[in-house]
């Protein structure tokens, strides 16, 4: 009878934790996401003198309670899990570790502290809130259309840095050390910065024709920046095309495996798709 009870009760807190589709389980994310938001808020204003040295005491204590409830909150998306292991070391995971650990090695390291800003991170659960999972089929098109254009992207990236290794090397001579250009790897810098961007300034031709170079260098990479776009564009189009009756048809939820810690789970499902297992407990 107790056996069955502990079992109830950690299915039960299960499902309040990982999964997002029950009134419990979205109000806990929520509250949650509010708490990793506070957390953020407290450690940037720490690091402003003014308003540190004012209220220190209660940024302080603020930071332990929270680092207290996040600690308790990862020990128990531990117990909660059939494979621990699973959980400790998937993304979520690690980051959840990352995000608890800080506040802790402040007390032997001074500023790590600090690092509690990884918290951040941990707004990606928004996704689950939000119920975003029911579009990964848009954004799987996305990554599809990147592997697809990434012979495409290296060729006309080795062509960008070729034009930057022979403008680097024509400015160096034209330019000269005298003004700035004092060997070949800074001018490809510099031409790498001024392709990119509008220059940092640190270097300038001065000359007219180095300013001539300059000038058509800046209009190229104007035309550069669409070129990528343009290929990973056509590509994610194709991607869009291939898949838009499957992706429109298949919609995921938020239900996580107790098992497994998968969570790409169509509605309705009642099994896991990876190991199997009973998504409902029963």
């Amino acid at each position: 009878m107790s056996k069955s009870k502990q079992k109830g009760w950690k299915e039960t807190l299960h499902e309040i934790i990982y999964e997002a589709d029950t009134p419990a389980g979205k109000l806990f994310d929520v509250v949650l996401l509010i708490v990793i938001i506070a957390s953020i808020i407290f450690v940037m204003l720490e690091s402003v003198e003014s308003i540190d040295n004012k209220y220190h005491d209660f940024l302080n204590t603020s930071e332990w309670v929270i680092t207290i409830l996040f600690s308790i909150e990862y020990i128990a998306r531990i117990i909660t899990v059939k494979k621990p292991i699973k959980y400790i070391t998937s993304f979520y995971g690690v980051i959840d570790l990352l995000s608890t650990i800080p506040k802790y090695l402040s007390l032997i390291f001074g500023g790590v502290h600090a690092l509690a800003a990884l918290r951040a991170l941990r707004l990606l659960r928004v996704f689950r809130i939000l119920k975003l999972a029911r579009y990964l089929g848009a954004s799987n098109n996305l990554v599809n259309a990147l592997k697809a254009s990434r012979a495409k992207i290296s060729v006309f990236l080795f062509a960008v840095l070729i034009v930057c290794i022979i403008f680097g090397t024509i400015m160096y001579l034209v330019e000269g050390e005298e003004n700035g250009f004092t060997n070949i790897p800074k001018s490809v810098y510099w031409c790498i910065v001024t392709l990119t961007t509008v220059g940092f300034g640190d270097i300038a031709p001065q000359t007219p024709l180095g300013q001539f170079l300059a000038s058509l260098i800046m209009i190229l990479g104007y035309g550069i920046i669409a070129v990528p776009t343009g290929i990973v564009s056509a590509e994610y189009t194709a991607q869009h095309k291939e898949n838009k009756d499957s992706s429109n048809k298949i919609r995921l939820n938020s239900q996580c495996c107790a098992n497994c810690m998968n969570e790409k789970h169509q509605d309705g499902a009642k099994f896991c798709h990876k190991c199997g297992c009973n998504l409902h407990h029963e």
